[in-house]
């Protein structure tokens, strides 16, 4: 780990629910660090107590790191080996680890990273959607008008997308998301390597409805989203049989939102989408 008189960040993967889900190196680090700078001590104190290591603890968290920050690179300057990590998997990832190794670079102090568990990758291997290309979309926006505008901000990303989802907003976020995105194949992966681990696969829509029939959600999760697929044009020999509504309806069958499927529809048929859209409320309009 280095001498004693050139301190060193490490940053350090801890496990996201069972405690064996840990590497060696990642206890060696922690029993040869000066300090341990934790999410939450208490949380930490736990695995910490598992594995019988006996470390000077201290908090850094959102709400702290800007005062706690300059303290561990301080700290480090004096030739300290301080260790960061986070209440479950790999620090900097969706919390202010990202700030702390990036004013230890500013400072030019050595960074180590010791690898391990992160939610996200185990989601989306447990998914079953393409692994191969994707993005990490983290905790969409508290406040809905905020989260919506996010949405439709990736709304044609084509890659899968991992989001982090917590308990107490899920069902609203997963409503936002079948709304944007429209009815896509999903996973939602929830307490991942703990004793009630689950992970249920379906679209949007039955992943709502599953969740919807639940007396309580708890545990936070991994939405895992298939990205957009552009639908095969409509053949041109279907098109002179097919009114427009059906035409939308066959889109909004494969995924497509109703916006999507109404501009898709406007581009095979080789007409604006206002008259799309004409013909859609003229039909609605009757059957109402």
């Amino acid at each position: 780990m280095g001498n004693k008189k050139s301190g060193c960040l490490y940053i350090v993967a801890t496990p996201i629910g069972n405690l064996e889900d840990i590497s060696f190196r990642a206890i060696k680090t922690l029993n040869g660090a000066d300090l341990i700078a934790a999410e939450d001590t208490r949380h930490t104190l736990k695995l910490l107590n598992y594995y019988n290591i006996k470390k000077p603890l201290i908090s850094y968290f959102e709400h702290n790191k800007r005062e706690r920050g300059n303290e561990i690179i301080s700290r480090l300057k004096n030739g300290n080996r301080v260790a960061l990590v986070t209440d479950a998997g790999t620090p900097g990832i969706s919390d202010p680890g990202e700030d702390i190794v990036k004013l230890a670079i500013e400072n030019e102090i050595p960074v180590e990273m010791i690898p391990g568990p992160t939610a996200l990758i185990m989601g989306l291997v447990l998914s079953g959607l393409p692994c191969g290309k994707f993005c990490f979309e983290g905790f969409l926006p508290h406040r809905k008008k905020e989260r919506i505008k996010r949405l439709e901000s990736i709304r044609c990303e084509e890659r899968t997308i991992v989001f982090y989802i917590p308990p107490h907003r899920a069902l609203d976020v997963l409503r936002d998301l079948h709304s944007v995105l429209g009815n896509r194949k999903s996973a939602l992966c929830r307490e991942l390597t703990k004793k009630h681990e689950e992970v249920i696969r379906g679209t949007l829509g039955q992943i709502i409805e599953t969740l919807s029939s639940r007396e309580s959600i708890k545990g936070e999760m991994v939405l895992v989203v298939e990205g957009e697929k552009t639908p095969e044009p409509m053949p041109e020999d279907r098109l002179s049989s097919m009114p427009v509504t059906d035409h939308i309806e066959h889109y909004i069958s494969s995924g497509l939102n109703l916006k999507d499927a109404m501009k898709q529809v406007a581009k095979d048929r080789g007409v604006s989408k206002s008259d799309v859209y004409s013909e859609y409320i003229k039909k609605k309009n009757r059957v109402d």
